[in-house]
């Protein structure tokens, strides 16, 4: 039987290739980069309800590295935890809730430990692909081909291979009215520290008056970077600010005003409250800055081709990350994939059958889950009218303790 044809080498792939690795499936794995070092390292992933799917996808000696990859292995995964979302005037909670287990994840360090043991033929970028009776043909931009049993793709948001298989029209994305940018931050301990006491692993908050939006987690420490006991000790950070584009307006073009825009909006008379206010002023000019277009594609049905193609992670359901969920319902995709392939390849259903099975349970899983997050993004803004039910207190497994409404307070 020819092997499985994997394209995508980001987290969700390469846990589907562990995934078939270790329930004994052939496969080749293709990425259009020139090694995994090329992509930027990213920020931190959030881990919470697909532990267990994780797991169950990954070589017991490799999952046990998890800890050892939180973003603050010192303070992550505690079951004392509690999650943090401002009130960014005053600097005082909104709400506060329990935490149950979840773990922040270095993204560049996840996606080193997924690729324990895999062959990845990288610098192939996938063009297209053309079915046939009993297999499928791929085809990349050298001109190469490979022959599959199917075809597994992980190719993003953007992905093509979703526009072949629905075409352009119902592959569009579906744009957000509200500006996002992101900065990396690499802060001497002492101007990391204000940021670190409201939460130091993550926290959100949103101003009443302007209606702008924070999220800030850290990405390393001394002890994780190897700065520690040097005379330059640093921690690396993600700080997010969003806000709606009809009340605020759009976000600049250069990195130079992003970066002052943002101070802008922490400094006005109305602005934050002064420690983080001061904190955000101190941010380095030079420091990186993302503007991240914010696009969501709740999820559709796409043909299999006969049982030949299927899609994962955000090329199946693209959301925003307002709920922490996208990385999550992808390593589910992953696992639920496996299992239905196993009973194919067991003999008790079809090829077809079996990504006719998953799919429906991708869609019954994340169609609803890609609204919630679009609703969440847009309530974020409005803290006067955010409540305990927004969605974007209504993840699965995270912060809900909500049985008890005495948790919270305002």
């Amino acid at each position: 039987m020819a092997p499985i044809i994997i394209i995508g080498a980001g987290l969700v792939g390469l846990t589907l290739a562990q995934a078939l690795k270790k329930a004994g499936f052939e496969f080749e794995f293709y990425d259009r980069d020139s090694s995994l070092e090329e992509r930027p390292a990213g920020w931190g992933i959030t881990m919470h309800w697909a532990l267990s799917a994780l797991e169950s996808c990954l070589p017991a000696d490799v999952f046990r590295q998890l800890l050892s990859i939180q973003v603050n292995p010192a303070e992550g995964g505690k079951e004392s935890d509690c999650y943090r979302f401002l009130d960014l005037e005053t600097g005082q909670d909104k709400y506060r809730f329990p935490s149950s287990t979840h773990y922040q994840l270095n993204r560049k360090a996840f996606r080193q430990l997924l690729s324990t043991v895999l062959n990845v033929h990288w610098g192939k970028r996938f063009t297209g692909f053309n079915p046939t009776e009993d297999s499928v043909l791929v085809k990349f931009d050298d001109g190469s081909t490979v022959q599959g049993s199917m075809l597994l793709v992980v190719d993003g948001k953007n992905s093509r291979t979703k526009r072949l298989l629905v075409g352009e029209e119902k592959s569009k994305l579906n744009p957000l009215p509200v500006a996002f940018v992101g900065i990396s931050l690499r802060l001497s301990p002492e101007k990391m520290k204000p940021f670190r006491d409201i939460h130091p692993v993550l926290w959100q908050g949103t101003h009443p008056g302007t209606g702008y939006y924070l999220f800030s987690s850290m990405l390393s420490t001394p002890q994780s970077n190897g700065s520690v006991g040097t005379d330059k000790e640093f921690y690396e950070g993600q700080f997010n600010m969003s806000w709606l584009v009809d009340r605020n307006g759009p976000l600049p073009k250069s990195p130079a005003d992003q970066l002052a825009r943002v101070k802008q909006a922490a400094g006005s008379d109305t602005g934050f409250f002064s420690s983080l206010r001061q904190a955000i002023m101190d941010i380095p000019d030079d420091s990186p800055m993302l503007e991240i277009r914010l696009e969501d594609w709740p999820t559709q049905d796409w043909p299999s081709i006969g049982g030949r193609v299927s899609l994962l992670g955000d090329a199946a359901h693209t959301m925003t990350m307002y709920r922490g969920e996208a990385a999550n319902h992808g390593i589910c995709d992953a696992a639920r994939l496996r299992d239905e392939l196993a009973l194919w390849r067991d003999g008790k259903q079809s090829l077809e059958r079996a990504l006719h099975k998953y799919q429906m349970e991708v869609k019954s899983r994340t169609h609803d889950a890609v609204i919630m997050s679009r609703h969440a993004c847009l309530d974020c803004h409005d803290l006067n009218s955010l409540k305990v039910d927004s969605p974007v207190f209504q993840v699965v497994g995270i912060h809900l303790k909500l049985e008890n409404h005495n948790d919270l307070f305002d």
